[in-house]
Parts: structure tokens; C-alpha cells; sequence
């Protein structure tokens, strides 16, 4: 099909860095706000995930979030138990990420939510691409100016760390080489996907064998679409702008899913010194530029550690830019440290009888076992808590030690660095040392585990102090978290960074073709873009407050719509009184009582109440209450005339005494109260009108409007107040 390019493998992060230094990267890394990006080869792109408002991708169940607890899952909802294993892809080769997570001898229980089937389970084989899923894919596509690809081809992602049932995610690309502009510089789009979403954790449970991982599968199979960012991001202010640029523009297609957890920022990180990192749970966009700075100086003080370290055994030093690593070096640099940090354990258990630590104590009682493993030479450079001048941990390899470990299930280590401390006493620390028969300038590390899981986390740290002599290790790390929110914007690792192996064709799914005509279809029926929402919205007589409230709330198309007439038969409604409706808590009041929530009143109902209100068939305190009485009990908007419901709406307001009495009837009221009430009116003047409103309104019995009896108040005190 011509003017459609074949699908195309995402850019490298290897491109040229511009003005890089030669020479030793500078910079402090306690002072991670005043580092150079530029000077430093910063390279940054963004991975975006956003959920769509449509139902499953390739399932047909709706896309309905359950937002229960571990300990709040009805006892209807069944369960499935699970291991995964890691396969071979296409190429035959286990991606590393996927062999990393079968290591952790964990298990998986699936939770069943209503809107989760065979599919979902694994049981049965998906379907089809759905085809909204896929309108909104080409949609945004359009919009970015991006190239789609010619058919449509799902593909299999290797996934075992258990939030997929099948071990793997199915991912279809979309488009390529696309664009968005930012206030610091267009940022190219790489590529486009289309991919279900992930299970949702729901709890974590230790034991003796392993862990058990708990998922629930309302979210799995949710659309996503998946945008990736060229590496131009230049500064780490530049990637929160583009985060930002990036949400606004997904949301002004109006096909996204909106709310907590509906769309997440990944982060790729690297300087010069470094690698690329991918940095996942960047959830505020405020936060994006900090957890930027401190990954560059997480980068910069693991190189000076590695050269450092290179220094002490006699290694040539690892280059100022990863460009001018050589390969052969870096084999005898691993070689060298390999031989210089064995993999062996040691069991340290009876050491530790008697030990006052609580922590270590109760391990023991249950079972656990003291095991240890010797860093030779690390003493003093596996570092201990200390902040940054923003109060920030600082980086230290006894964090990238202890988030090894960690990925074994364990709750932490215990390193020489640290010790004495936790109830380690300097008694058993020097005994320790003395059963190693370690040197004072060598470090060792301890765990309390189970035997298995002990084992695995020291092999992870011996194999994590191995990398230290090293670039930093290619990852996924996670910002950590505390209480819902970014600690203090540093993170830990998750997992090592997926290869080339990880991806392989869905065989079940049939290829979907994309042809011109429907290309073009979507391209000349682009939704409007936020300028262009500002534009037509500052043509009515509303406020520019609430041009962007609505369009934050994403109400502007239902004002255009009632504006010009519509839904269901409706005249016109006044621009202000529609934008008033929608922005203050009208729908609110309205759905009390009813089964009905404010964001689903149907519009129909607000527009015809609106209209009578204005037409003053209705009084103002009667818009409410009979727009209630229509939801409930009025004609269907679906099957009578606007003119038979509008009847039907004059006929109740009248029953009910919501039509507005004549002015006539209202000034007898007023003259009325007035000369009941001429002290109090002598006494306060116009300040009287307040009080004597709600004295009058009940004398009419609710049929007057409240903006008449307002006027008529004010007229005669005023003509009292003359006289």
C-alpha cells in the first residue's frame, strides 16, 4: 500500500553525544540540582503507557476496574494457582529478564473478577484485535504526524514476573518516526504500540518455599497504547514538560481513560559515564525532573567507584564516555574480578546464637540460617545512609547490594560497612570476621533466610559487587515509594533491562491490514487539539476560568453540543447557564436520592430542565428537583418527543408548585411582608433583603423565582428608602 512504510525497530539510545567531554565527567554528587546535564551526556527519552476508553484488547470484556483489597475480594470471585517458566523465544535464546525472574522460585494466585474469562485465564485463545482499541491507536498516531505500518501484526513479549497469565504481554505495533512539539523543542515519536495491560498486585505472602504473589485480572487486557519517545529530551526539566505535553495530548483525543493509575510515565536515563536505565513509577509529574537528577548522580558515583575499585586491583580504568569501552578489556576486567570474588557462601549460623537483634532472633526460631559471603577489599567503599543537600539518600553500593538481594524475596542484609548495628554487636562482628578470616580492608555481607533464599539473595549480591567494577548494569529500577508518594525521589532496581529475546509473533491473533482508505479516514477526522478547544470555546459568553474547566473536565464538546442545540430535540441553551451547570454541583444535587452518579445524569434530562428554567416554565429552585423527577419518572429521552416530555415537565412543575408566579403575585407578597416588617426595613435598609428573601418565598410556596423576588425586594426597599 503505497505512503506506508514497513514496521521499523525502535531507535537506538547510542546516538551521538554532542559535546561530551573526554576527559573525567565533573560534578558533585551530593549536589545532584547543580549537574551539567550537557557537559555530562545526558540522553533522555519517555515511555508512555495510557489506558483507552474501550473495552478489552483482544477479549471482549469490559474495562471495568474493581478497586478492591486483598482483603476485600468477594468470596464468589474463584481463584487459580500458578508457576510460570521462562521460555525460549524466536531466536532460542531465554531473554535474560525473563531468566532472572524464573530464579525466584515464585508462585502466583490469580483472583477472578467478573470481568475476567478463559481468556484472561489463559483457558482459551484470544480474539481479535479490538477495533475501537485499534481507531484510537491511528487516532493518536494521526495526531502525532506519525507513519503507521502497513498490517497490523501482534506480538508475544516475554513477561514472568507473573502479572500475565500466559507469561507473555501481546503488543501490536502501530506506527513510527512521529512528533510532538514542546516549549523546549519538538521530541520525535519512535514508535507507537497497542498492548494489553498487566494484572493487578494485590498482595505479596512469604514462605518457607517461596513467595506467593496474589494478582487480580480486572485490569489484564485493558488497551494501552504505548508511546516511546526519541532520545531528545534535553534537559530533566524538558522530560516533565514532555510528560506533560504527551498527557494533554492523549487526553485531547477523548478515547483515553482518565483517573489514578490510567496513564504512566517510564523514564530512560543516561549520562555519558553511565548506561540506560529505565526508571518506572514516575506517577508525578512534578517529581519527573528530581528522580532525573539523582539517577545522573546514582550514574556518576557508581563510575568513580568503579574506577576507584578498578585502581586498587590494577585494572585499566573504565573511559569517561561508554562509547570507548573495549570489549576485550572488559572480558579480563570480569575474568580478573570473578577470580578476585568467588561465589562462596558461608553458613554463620551458630555464630549467632544468643544474638540480641529481634529481627535475627525470630528468623532463627523459625528456622532461618545465618549465611555470609566475603567482598574482598570493600571495606569503606560499600558506604552507609547518608543525604544529599536536598535530603535525598545519596547513592552507595550498599543500596544496589541490598536491592539485589531484595529481588530474592529477603527484607534487606546486613553488610561490615554498617555493623555494628540492628543488635549486631561489635563482638559478633568480630567474630564473624574472624571465622571468615577476612582482612581488615575486606567487607562481608550477611543474610538471615531461609537456606534457598538466602543462598540466592548473597549469590545476587556477589554477582550485583561483580558489576561494580563495571559501567553501570543496563536495569529497571522503580522509584521508591512511601505512603503513595515518592520518598525522596530515588529508586531500586527491579529487574535487568529486556533484550531482543523477550519479543516473538502472536500466532493466534490473525495479522489486521491497514489500508488507505481507512488511514485517511482517521486523518481527516482529527479531533480538535487544546488551542483549538480554547479557540471555539472563547466564542461564547463564558469566562475563561471555565473554558479551562471544562475542558479540564472534559465537558467542552456536551456544552457545544447544548449550546447549538441538542441532545434529543432540545433548543439551544444560553452558553453561560450550560457551562454554569456543568461546573457547579447541579448534577450533584440532582443525583441524590437517585441510582444514578453525578457524572452519569443523561444530558438530555439537564438540558430540558435548563431550557424550562429559562423559558421560566419552571421557577430557579425548581431546576433540581424536577429535573430529579424526570430522571425517575418523566418519559423516556429514548422513545418520546421532546415536546411530550417537555409537557409532561410543565404539567409536573405545576402540580408539585415549581411554576413561577406572576409579577403581580409577587409584589402583593412583597408590599405585604414590607408593611409587616417596616421597623426591621427602617432599621436595616437594603440590608434587609437578605433576611425578608426566604420570608417571602415561603409565603409564595416555592412559585416564585428567586432572581424576581430578589428585584421586587430591592425596588421597594429602595422606593421606601427615598421616601
Amino acid at each position: 500500500m503505497s505512503g506506508i512504510p514497513s514496521p521499523v525497530e525502535p531507535m537506538s539510545d547510542d546516538r551521538p553525544l554532542d559535546n561530551v567531554s573526554t576527559s573525567e565527567p565533573h560534578g558533585e554528587v551530593a549536589n545532584a540540582s547543580e549537574l551539567d546535564p550537557s557537559g555530562l551526556g545526558f540522553m533522555c527519552g519517555l515511555e508512555v503507557h495510557q489506558q483507552l476508553n474501550t473495552g478489552k484488547l483482544h477479549s471482549r470484556m469490559p474495562s471495568i476496574l474493581y478497586e478492591v483489597g486483598i482483603e476485600e475480594i468477594p468470596d464468589d470471585w474463584k481463584r487459580e494457582g500458578r508457576r510460570l517458566r521462562a521460555a525460549q523465544g524466536e531466536g532460542g535464546k531465554v531473554d535474560v529478564a525473563a531468566r532472572f525472574e524464573a530464579r525466584r522460585n515464585r508462585s502466583f494466585v490469580y483472583v477472578q473478577s467478573p470481568n475476567s474469562g478463559l481468556i484472561e485465564l489463559d483457558e482459551a485463545p484470544p480474539l481479535s484485535h479490538d477495533d475501537s482499541a485499534v481507531k484510537a491507536a491511528l487516532t493518536i498516531s494521526a495526531m502525532m504526524d506519525a507513519k503507521p505500518v502497513p498490517f497490523l501484526q501482534a506480538m508475544r513479549k516475554t513477561v514472568v514476573d507473573g502479572s500475565n497469565t500466559s507469561g507473555f504481554q501481546r503488543t501490536t505495533l502501530i506506527a513510527t518516526d512521529g512528533v510532538i512539539q514542546t516549549p523546549s523543542g519538538d521530541v520525535g515519536i519512535d514508535v507507537i504500540c497497542l498492548e494489553e495491560d498487566s494484572a493487578r498486585k494485590l498482595d505479596t505472602q512469604s514462605t518457607d518455599s517461596g513467595e506467593v504473589v496474589i494478582y487480580t485480572l480486572d485490569r489484564l487486557g485493558v488497551p494501552l497504547v504505548e508511546i516511546a519517545t526519541a532520545p531528545d529530551v534535553q534537559t530533566p526539566e524538558h522530560a516533565k514538560e514532555t510528560a506533560l505535553a504527551l498527557g494533554t495530548f492523549l487526553r485531547d483525543t477523548r478515547m483515553v481513560r482518565r483517573g489514578l493509575g490510567s496513564i504512566r510515565q517510564d523514564l530512560n536515563v543516561s549520562i555519558a559515564c553511565g548506561d540506560r536505565v529505565e526508571i518506572k513509577g514516575c506517577q508525578d509529574l512534578d517529581w519527573i525532573p528530581r528522580i532525573i537528577r539523582l539517577e545522573m548522580s546514582r550514574q556518576l558515583h557508581m563510575y568513580r567507584l568503579a574506577n576507584e575499585l578498578r585502581e586498587e586491583a590494577g585494572l585499566p580504568a573504565l573511559p569517561p564516555d561508554r562509547r570507548d569501552d573495549q570489549i576485550p578489556v572488559e572480558n579480563r576486567v570480569a575474568r580478573a574480578v570473578e577470580s578476585r570474588i568467588p561465589m562462596q557462601l558461608h553458613d554463620m549460623t551458630t555464630i549467632f546464637d544468643g544474638c540480641t537483634s529481634t529481627m535475627v532472633e525470630r528468623a532463627l526460631t523459625r528456622g532461618s540460617l545465618v549465611k555470609a559471603t566475603i567482598l574482598p577489599r570493600f571495606s569503606g567503599k560499600i558506604g552507609t545512609k547518608q543525604m544529599d543537600e536536598e535530603d535525598s539518600q545519596l547513592p552507595r553500593l550498599g543500596r544496589e547490594l541490598a536491592g539485589a538481594a531484595k529481588l530474592a524475596g529477603v527484607a534487606g542484609i546486613f553488610h561490615s560497612d554498617e555493623l555494628p548495628a540492628y543488635g549486631i554487636d561489635q563482638n559478633l562482628v568480630d567474630s564473624v570476621r574472624s571465622s571468615l578470616e577476612i582482612e581488615e580492608n575486606d567487607a562481608f555481607v550477611l543474610c538471615v533466610a531461609p537456606e534457598w533464599q538466602a543462598d540466592l539473595a548473597l549469590e545476587s549480591v556477589i554477582e550485583r559487587a561483580r558489576k561494580a567494577y563495571h559501567r553501570i548494569p543496563k536495569e529497571v529500577r522503580n522509584v521508591v515509594i512511601r505512603k503513595g508518594a515518592p520518598e525522596d525521589g530515588t529508586t531500586t532496581a527491579m529487574r535487568p533491562l529486556p533484550g531482543g529475546a523477550r519479543m516473538y509473533p502472536e500466532t493466534d491473533i490473525p495479522v489486521v491490514p491497514l489500508d488507505e482508505d481507512r488511514w485517511s479516514s482517521i486523518s481527516d477526522e482529527l479531533p480538535l487539539n487544546r488551542i483549538q478547544r480554547i479557540e471555539r470555546l472563547s466564542s461564547y459568553d463564558i469566562s475563561d476560568n471555565q473554558i479551562e474547566a471544562l475542558i479540564g473536565a472534559e465537558l467542552d464538546d456536551i456544552l457545544v453540543i447544548a449550546i447549538e442545540g441538542g441532545p434529543c430535540g432540545t433548543p439551544g441553551i444560553p452558553a453561560k447557564a450550560m457551562a454554569s451547570a456543568l461546573l457547579d454541583n447541579t448534577r450533584e444535587e440532582i443525583s441524590e436520592s437517585t441510582e444514578f452518579s453525578a457524572e452519569n445524569i443523561p444530558m438530555p434530562i439537564l438540558t430540558l430542565s435548563l431550557h424550562a428554567r429559562e423559558e421560566g416554565i419552571i421557577t430557579r429552585e425548581g431546576l433540581v428537583p424536577m429535573a430529579r423527577s424526570l430522571l425517575i419518572e418523566g418519559p423516556s429521552y429514548k422513545e418520546a418527543e421532546f415536546p411530550e416530555r417537555l409537557k409532561w415537565f410543565s404539567e409536573k412543575a405545576e402540580a408539585d408548585g415549581y411554576t413561577p408566579a406572576d409579577s403581580s403575585a409577587v409584589e402583593d407578597a412583597v408590599d405585604e411582608i414590607l408593611a409587616d416588617r417596616a421597623d426591621f426595613v427602617a432599621e436595616r435598609g437594603l440590608g434587609a433583603i437578605g433576611p425578608l428573601m426566604g420570608v417571602v418565598m415561603g409565603k409564595l410556596g416555592g412559585a416564585a423565582d428567586g432572581k424576581v423576588v430578589s428585584e421586587v425586594l430591592k425596588q421597594k426597599i429602595s422606593e421606601l428608602i427615598e421616601d
